[in-house]
């Protein structure tokens, strides 16, 4: 049985998703502030974690990061806010994903799904592959990036785009591919947050003098090419 830590401070909300999970027969663990949540998640595994952005005593965002900082657990946001800056913010800090409030509970459960799907097989599938492009280096077996030799420090998300691009280069990917392959969403998001996240691993690799090797073609998507 899958067990996953919800924390939501909202306590309707918290009993209507903990009752429908329990249905669905993953085992649940509630925590209703930030605080009791940041303890939980050091002192007990899961499999998957649920954050409501806004919580008292400690917020999803500084939440998830310091989550991040020693778990690689799944982690699904929850926010009221579905603005592209909101939601960029939270995969920023380290989610994989993000659910707008309000939702319905079958969408919540397709997440839940696709979030532990992804990470089985990240588990059985580990990669052994070292890939190279330009002046980047991408270490799949230790998640190390280095550009000119020097190690490049990028968030999951970040990791993730980087080595999509760098697996195939010349392909053009489109947003819509980039969203179902880094953030294992098969829908249009509405928001502009692969440009987004696009601009913040630019910035990054700028930073070690990498040539401009992510390219924008127009209409159409983004590709690694000289």
């Amino acid at each position: 049985m899958k067990k996953i830590l919800l924390v939501e401070d909202d306590t309707h909300v918290c009993a209507i998703v903990k009752k429908g999970l329990e249905e669905e027969n993953f085992e649940v663990e509630e925590a209703n502030d930030g605080e009791k949540g940041y303890f939980l998640s050091h002192t007990n595994t899961y499999d998957l974690v649920i954050l409501d952005i806004m919580l008292p005593k400690m917020n999803g965002l500084e939440l998830c990061q310091k989550i991040r900082a020693h778990s690689n657990v799944p982690i699904l946001l929850l926010t009221a806010l579905g603005t592209a800056e909101n939601v960029a913010m939270g995969l920023n800090q380290g989610a994989d994903d993000y659910l707008v409030k309000p939702f319905k509970f079958i969408e919540l459960i397709a997440r839940i799904n696709s979030l532990l799907r992804r990470s089985t097989l990240a588990v059985a599938e580990p990669s052994k592959l070292i890939f190279r492009f330009s002046a980047i280096e991408i270490n799949d077996t230790s998640k190390v990036v280095t550009v000119n030799g020097k190690e490049v420090q990028l968030t999951s998300t970040e990791y993730k785009l980087l080595l999509l691009l760098l697996k195939m280069p010349n392909k053009v990917f489109s947003r819509q591919e980039i969203l179902e392959e880094v953030w294992g969403i098969n829908f249009d998001l509405g928001t502009n947050v692969v440009d987004v996240y696009v601009n913040y691993l630019r910035k990054k690799l700028d930073k070690q003098n990498c040539p401009k090797v992510i390219q924008t073609v127009v209409g159409m998507g983004y590709v690694i090419r000289e």
